[in-house]
Parts: structure tokens; C-alpha cells; sequence
């Protein structure tokens, strides 16, 4: 949601017919109309994430007297400050037309673990971003009253997944003697991108002067993932892959068809290869409310849902016929957004804003991983505008999201069990300009 320093100060309540806030290219483009002339604005929001584990788990789960706790640290900070920013351009013509484009950041997300985390089986880095351009439209079709908007997004999406693989226990499970669960790690770095299409649509009602409501649906965009898997392989194993390749081949081997696919694997799997992987980013419908209650208060209000139900699964697909695709499944649920805000005129020159904001998150116990130690979470934010001139607006605005306490339960393919809970707060910096002329 960080696309607008304005609407941070407000927890992000009426995001779609605030007027004075280009960010509504993406937003509500059927908002766009509410301006005169051309306005240019530029925001970048500082997302600083603090989030710990502690916990822990079993490596070898089911080999007997192999089983042992999971070494390692607690993983670190897995957070870290990360800028986005945001740039908007709206201008209006003298015939009802408004046209505006945007470049945005609308999805993210980047964990990072500490070297040797005892959760590393799980992940060790993962990086999600996408970034939008956006050209939108709106029409006034009854001047001052309703007005209607649509926007065409081009949108890049990269994606990296890295987590470190237990080669002991593949040992252990081809029979080498001597070999144990987490006696030789390597490591896989899977990175890929795309591009995609979508679009929004929007409307702005005023029935009165004093009252805007906004309904805006941005659509699903859907991508195909395409880049390599870097395997990182001990000596230890990577000495062991002929002999496993030479057995499998043999067909004089007393193997059954599970052993020999098993070896197959093991001898020609594990090295750098394509991959590809789908990702589709979900579909969000908001609607927004704005009350101007006098010349110097204004309340306003959001509810959005968005619909993670997109995201099932990421399935990664090796080019390498002996390495199995690999699934990590997400099952996420749709979720909803609501915020309550307000914004009250100190003066001509600086203008006051506040909010509450209440954040669903689409995991649960049964599907939350490392990857996204995510909570159901709570905003509270603050906001200052400055009128400079008539022509030169700098806003300022910091968010402070508590979350509920993530708690996790993993299992990985290497039979490795992590379990345990995160401490999290994330505390948003946020810095403005816009300029009309």
C-alpha cells in the first residue's frame, strides 16, 4: 500500500477519492478528474521490518537413532530497511478528460536469515518484488459529481528463493555408510522474471459537496517466471554422483523402479539448470469514503479485499529431467483491509493527519513458512502536510504496524521439523513533494 506518503499520515483511509494526492493514478484513477492543470508528486516510504525467531526443531525425523536437533542460530534480524518509492504525473484537459501515469512498487517482500540459521533447510533468502507502470484515464460524464477511470498496468515481477539442502541426509537415504542428517550442506539459489498486464477501473461519486465515495478493482496479472537454479554441492556428494548415476543406468543392478529413480536423481540432479515458475499477483477491490465535516475536518475511511486466493502454490519447474520439480504450497486466503482517518487544517500552511488501520494476512499455522512469518497486524499512523507555496505541497508521515505473534510449523522434504515463533514490529518513514503547475 506504500504508494503515498499522504495516505500513510491517514492509515491509508480514503485512498481512493482524497483529493490532492496524485497517487489516485492507481489508486481510483476516476479520482484523477478532481484535479486542474498538471500535478507531478514523488513519495518514497522507508519499510523497516524487525522480525525474530526463536524456536526449534529436528533434523532426520524418522531415521532412528540419525534423528538429532537442528543446528545452528536463531537466523539474526531477518529485516532490514528497504526504500520504495512512487512517482505520479496527472493532467487534466479543458473537456472533462484527465489522463495520468504512475510508476509504483505494489507487491514485495524480503526476508533474510543469518548464515548457518537452524531453519535454513527452509530458507535462508527470499525476494519478491514487482514494479508497476501504470497509464489511466477518467471522464467527468456529470461535472463535480461522477466520474469514471481506467488504468492499463505493465507490471515486472523478479523473484529469488534460496535455502540450504541437507546432502547427509540424501546420503543416509541412498545408503552411504557413514553418512548423517546435516553433515554436509550445499545450498540452491532459484532466480527468475517476468512481465504482465492488467488493468483497473474506477468510479467516484460526490452527492454532495461534502461527501466522495470511490469504488476502485485492480485486476489479477498473471506471470510465467523464467530464469536458472544455481546448486551449490559439498565435495562429498558431488564425489558420490557418478557411482549413483553408473548404478542407476546399469540394468543388471538388483534395483526396484523406486531405488532406481531414486539414484537417478541423486547422480544427475543437483546441477544449474533453467527453471520456470508461475506467479499470478491477486486482484484487490477497494472502497473508499471521504466527509468533509467543515472547512477544517475531513473524516474518511477504506475497506479493500484482497484476493490471495491467487496464490496456491509456487511451483518451480526444472528444465534438468532428473531434478524434481519442486512445490512449496502457500494456500493463501483471501483478505481484508479496513482503515478510519482523519485530516484537520492547522492552519493555511500545515495540515494535520492521523489513522487506525486493521490488516488481515493471508497465512495460517497450517501454510505459514519461514519465507513469510506473516500475522494478522495493526497500524498507527501520523501525518504532516506543508503548503510551501500555492504551487509546492512536502508531506511527512510514519506507521507503526504491530502484528500478532507469528507462530510455525514446518516440515521440509529432507524430513527436517522446524517449530517456534517470531517477535515483529515494522515502523514505516515517509517523505513527499508535489508540485502543480
Amino acid at each position: 500500500k506504500e504508494n503515498s506518503v499522504k495516505a500513510m499520515g491517514r492509515a491509508f483511509a480514503g485512498s481512493g477519492v482524497a483529493t490532492g494526492d496524485a497517487s489516485v493514478v492507481v489508486n481510483n484513477p476516476a479520482t484523477m478528474t478532481s484535479f486542474e492543470g498538471t500535478t507531478f508528486q514523488a513519495d518514497v516510504t522507508i519499510i523497516d521490518v524487525n522480525a525474530k525467531f526463536s524456536g526449534s526443531g529436528y533434523a532426520g525425523v524418522g531415521l532412528g537413532p540419525l534423528s538429532a536437533p537442528l543446528t545452528g542460530g536463531d537466523g539474526g534480524d531477518v529485516g532490514e530497511p528497504t526504500p520504495v518509492p512512487a512517482m505520479s504525473l496527472i493532467h487534466k484537459f479543458n473537456n472533462g478528460l484527465t489522463v495520468g501515469a504512475m510508476v509504483s512498487a505494489p507487491f514485495g517482500l524480503k526476508t533474510e536469515y543469518d548464515e548457518g540459521w537452524r531453519g535454513r533447510y527452509s530458507s535462508t533468502k527470499s525476494e519478491v518484488k514487482t514494479v508497476d507502470l501504470t497509464l489511466s484515464a477518467a471522464y467527468e460524464i456529470v461535472p463535480d459529481r461522477f466520474s469514471v477511470g481506467v488504468g492499463l498496468i505493465y507490471e515486472r515481477a523478479e523473484a529469488t528463493l534460496e535455502n540450504a539442502i541437507d546432502y547427509g541426509t540424501l546420503l543416509v537415504g541412498a545408503g552411504v555408510p557413514g553418512a548423517r542428517p546435516q553433515s554436509a550442506d550445499g545450498a540452491v539459489s532459484v532466480k527468475g522474471d517476468d512481465n504482465g498486464f492488467g488493468y483497473i477501473l474506477g468510479v467516484n461519486w460526490r452527492p454532495v459537496d461534502s461527501l466522495s465515495i470511490g469504488l476502485s478493482h485492480r485486476s489479477e496479472i498473471d506471470h510465467e517466471l523464467r530464469g536458472t537454479a544455481n546448486f551449490d554441492v559439498p565435495a562429498s556428494f558431488a564425489g558420490a554422483q557418478p557411482g549413483f548415476a553408473a548404478l542407476a543406468a546399469n540394468p543388471l543392478a538388483p534395483l526396484t523402479p523406486a531405488q532406481r529413480a531414486q539414484l537417478s536423481v541423486l547422480g544427475n540432479g543437483f546441477r544449474d539448470t533453467g527453471a520456470t515458475a508461475p506467479l499470478t499477483t491477486p486482484s484487490i477491490t477497494s472502497l473508499s469514503i471521504a466527509w468533509q465535516v467543515n472547512d477544517k475536518l475531513a473524516l474518511m475511511g477504506d475497506y479493500a479485499q484482497t484476493d490471495w486466493h491467487s496464490v496456491k502454490a509456487v511451483d518451480i519447474d526444472f528444465d534438468n529431467p532428473f531434478q524434481p520439480n519442486s512445490s512449496e504450497e502457500f494456500d493463501w486466503s483471501d483478505t481484508r483491509f479496513w482503515s478510519i482517518g482523519a485530516e484537520y487544517k492547522l492552519s493555511d500552511t500545515f495540515t494535520l493527519r492521523g489513522g487506525y488501520a486493521y490488516d488481515e494476512t493471508p497465512t495460517t499455522f497450517r501454510t505459514r513458512t519461514t519465507r513469510l512469518p506473516d500475522e494478522d497486524r495493526r497500524w498507527y499512523s501520523l501525518g504532516l502536510g506543508w503548503n510551501v507555496s500555492q504551487a509546492l505541497e512536502v508531506n511527512l508521515a510514519y506507521t507503526r504496524i504491530e502484528p500478532d505473534t507469528p507462530k510455525i510449523g514446518v516440515q521440509d522434504s529432507t524430513r527436517h521439523v522446524l517449530f517456534g515463533e517470531y517477535s515483529s514490529d515494522v515502523n514505516l518513514f515517509g517523505l513527499s513533494a508535489q508540485y502543480r503547475f
